[in-house]
């Protein structure tokens, strides 16, 4: 697990998990939409992907759907990170495909716990 596609509509967020992983030690690149989070699963495939829900055009949990069920990427774990923090929006997230769900704001020690988890 060391390269990561974070995905989020955030440019504040992006940049803080972009920072909070690169510290650690991953190589993170990022996209702001599910369009964009597209053509970087294209440019090269993640080990991992940090996904949020709520973004303009296709949410998170459409996109995660859409990539766990494609052949050339259900095997790449989606961890779901989002303010929805409804035990109903976890299970959703899970029916999607995600691996595992963080609510935010994120914890590091967390966040990294469950990355090493999958890894």
């Amino acid at each position: 697990m060391h390269n990561i596609l974070l995905v989020d509509d955030s440019k504040t967020e992006l940049h803080a998990l972009s920072e909070m992983l690169v510290k650690r030690g991953y190589s993170v690149r990022t996209a702001e939409n599910g369009e964009e989070a597209m053509k970087r699963l294209a440019e090269a495939k993640p080990d991992l992907i940090l996904m949020d829900v709520v973004m303009p055009g296709q949410n998170g949990f459409q996109l995660t759907r859409a990539i766990t069920r494609d052949e050339r990427y259900k095997e790449v774990p989606v961890i779901m990170c989002t303010s929805k923090n409804q035990e109903t929006d976890k299970v959703w997230g899970m029916r999607q495909g995600a691996s595992d769900y963080v609510v935010k704001p994120v914890k590091a020690e967390e966040l990294i716990a469950k990355i090493k988890a999958l890894g």
